[in-house]
C-alpha cells in the first residue's frame, strides 16, 4: 500500500512538545528553535488534516485529536527505538572487546586466537593489549585478561590459569664447552633477569637458585629487560638462561626456538584471570570466549605435566 508517512522529525516535534506542553522545551530538548518546532508541528497537522494543538499566547493544550494521536505515536515510537536497540545489540554481539596484559597476548592469547576463529567466524575479537588496569564502565571493554592475585572487587573473575616459573635457554646452550645438564651448571651461563616483576612475584634466580640447592651460581650476574618479549627474544638468541612464565614461553618452547633444559617448575604467587562486570559476563560471545580461553589453558598445563 503506497501510504504517505509523517516525517520522524515532525513527529518526535509533536511528541516532545505534547510531553511538555511547551514549544520551548521541546526546542531545548531537541536542540533546534522553537521556530522548528512550531513548523514541524504544523507540518505534521496539514498531513494528518487535523489540529493537534490549541495555542494560547503562554501556553498549549492537546485538542481531542492530539490527545488521541500522543499514545499510539508514543507506542510506535518506543517500537522503533526498540527494533533499533535489538538491531545494535545483534552488531554489538558480533564483536567481543578485549583488553589483555601485553606479554600474555603477544605470547600465548595471539598464536591461539586464529583457532576461536576458525571455530566462531561469526564473533570478531578485537584485542588491546595494554599493562594498565581497564576501568570497566569507563572503558569499552567486555573483557579483561589479568596477571594478579585475583582480588577484583564488584567483577566476575574466572581463574584462567596458574603461574609456573621455569628455566628456559636456545637449545644451542646444551652444547659446546658447557652444556647446560643440571642446575649448578648455570654457573658458567649468563643469567637473564625480568626488571618488571613484582615484588613477592618469586620470579627471581635467588629464589629458584635456592629452591633447587644448587651452589656456586651468582644469582645477580647478566643484565635485566623490563618487557617479557625481550626476555624472551634474548634466551632464543642464546644471550643467557631467563626463568620465564610456563605461558609466555609454551608457544616458543612448542616450536623449537627455547628448550627447558632441566627443571623444576615452581609456582609463582600470581595467575592469569579473566575479568568483567557480571551484567556482561554471561552474553553469549562473552561466555563462548571465556569458556575457549580456559579449555586452551587447561589444555597448556596439560604440556606442562
Amino acid at each position: 500500500m503506497d501510504r504517505r508517512l509523517p516525517s520522524m522529525k515532525a513527529l518526535r516535534a509533536f511528541e516532545t512538545a505534547a510531553r511538555h506542553l511547551s514549544f520551548t522545551k521541546a526546542a531545548d530538548e531537541l536542540n533546534v528553535t522553537q521556530a522548528a518546532i512550531s513548523h514541524r508541528v504544523k507540518t505534521l497537522e496539514e498531513c494528518l488534516k487535523v489540529q493537534l494543538f490549541r495555542r494560547f499566547n503562554r501556553r498549549l493544550e492537546l485538542t481531542d485529536a492530539g490527545r488521541n494521536y500522543l499514545p499510539s505515536l508514543r507506542s510506535a515510537l518506543d517500537m522503533v527505538g526498540a527494533a533499533a536497540d535489538r538491531v545494535s545489540g545483534q552488531e554489538a554481539a558480533a564483536s567481543l572487546r578485549v583488553s589483555v596484559v601485553i606479554s600474555f597476548a603477544t605470547k600465548w592469547l595471539l598464536p591461539r586466537l586464529q583457532e576461536f576463529n576458525a571455530l566462531h567466524p561469526e564473533i570478531d575479537v578485537l584485542v588491546t593489549a595494554d599493562d594498565t588496569l581497564v576501568a570497566f564502565g569507563r572503558d569499552e571493554f567486555d573483557m579483561s585478561i589479568r596477571f594478579g592475585r585475583g582480588r577484583y572487587p564488584g567483577l566476575r573473575v574466572d581463574l584462567l590459569m596458574e603461574d609456573r616459573i621455569i628455566p628456559v635457554c636456545s637449545p644451542a646452550l646444551l652444547e659446546g664447552p658447557h652444556p647446560l645438564r643440571k642446575p649448578a651448571d648455570l654457573k658458567h651461563h649468563t643469567l637473564l633477569h625480568d626488571l618488571a616483576s613484582f615484588g613477592d612475584d618469586l620470579l627471581d634466580w635467588s629464589y629458584w637458585l635456592e629452591a633447587t640447592g644448587a651452589t656456586g651460581v651468582d644469582p645477580n650476574n647478566g643484565p635485566g629487560f623490563n618487557l617479557w618479549g625481550m626476555i624472551i627474544d634474548a634466551a632464543i638468541a642464546g644471550q643467557g638462561v631467563a626463568l620465564a612464565r610456563f605461558a609466555l614461553a609454551e608457544s616458543d618452547i612448542e616450536a623449537g626456538r627455547l628448550i627447558q633444559p632441566f627443571g623444576p617448575s615452581l609456582p609463582s604467587n600470581y595467575a592469569y584471570w579473566i575479568v568483567s562486570l557480571p551484567e556482561v559476563a554471561n552474553r553469549p560471545n562473552v561466555r563462548m570466549f571465556r569458556d575457549w580461553l580456559i579449555a586452551e589453558a587447561a589444555r597448556s598445563h596439560e604440556s606442562l605435566d
